[in-house]
């Protein structure tokens, strides 16, 4: 009764209108067809590194206004769905990725040298109130402010001290890990378990039930400011040089 929807966009797992579209449509049929527990995870060493910016950098205003809405249409099941979701993280996840996984039910992440957190201040974003909320529900305000105004990246651990996620385990076991706790949950009361994750996560629905045209119009605005523009041109031509 557990379904895995794995990001499988190589190199990286960037977040594209079209990749969102696939998201929404699996985790929707995932739900249709019944199923108890959904992983949401990524290849070996490598999450999802966040929106595919180069890509995003070639949509009109109408183009990047609808990529809001997918993005954070995914965000909004995520954050409404009846069905648990588990975020295996199986490797960095900067960023975008890392906004995905915190909507998510629980939070497992691979152990070692790999990097989460939400950078967005770095490459001329705003990351808008809805992404502080949800953060500032798992770390903490002080926390929150702090990482989020600096663009802090953290270490696997320091995620774990912070409570960006909720466990650590090998690379190998991060999916069966998930799949794990979605099992133990699922083998809780059902009535008292639904009506207990419905209270707890209100606060994080009605962070998302504010969505609509005038916030993707503010986010698409701001996307297109010169100085977002200016860092973002900037940053892919630096990806773009070789080392």
């Amino acid at each position: 009764g557990i379904v895995e929807v794995r990001l499988a966009r190589p190199p990286v797992n960037a977040l594209s209108p079209e990749l969102f579209a696939a998201l929404s449509a699996a985790l929707e049929k995932a739900a249709a067809d019944g199923a108890r527990g959904i992983v949401l995870s990524g290849r070996p060493g490598m999450f999802s590194a966040g929106l595919d910016v180069p890509t995003l950098l070639g949509l009109d205003e109408a183009g990047m206004r609808d990529t809001w809405r997918r993005f954070f249409g995914v965000t909004r099941w995520l954050a409404e769905s009846h069905v648990p979701v588990a975020a295996a993280i199986t490797g960095h996840s900067p960023a975008g990725g890392c906004v995905l996984t915190m909507f998510c039910d629980y939070r497992v992440m691979a152990a070692g040298d790999y990097k989460i957190g939400l950078n967005e201040v770095q490459v001329g974003l705003f990351p808008g109130p809805v992404i502080y909320r949800a953060y500032e529900r798992l770390i903490g305000p002080r926390r929150a402010e702090l990482y989020l105004s600096t663009g802090a990246m953290l270490d696997a651990q320091q995620a774990l001290a912070a409570g960006l996620v909720d466990e650590l385990v090998p690379l190998e076991q991060v999916v069966p890990a998930a799949i794990d706790w979605l099992r133990r949950s699922a083998a809780l009361p059902p009535e008292a378990r639904r009506q207990t994750r419905e209270m707890t996560r209100a606060g994080l629905r009605d962070t998302v039930a504010g969505l609509g045209p005038e916030a993707f119009d503010l986010m698409t605005r701001a996307w297109f400011s010169p100085e977002t523009q200016s860092t973002l041109r900037a940053l892919v031509e630096k990806l773009r040089k070789p080392k």
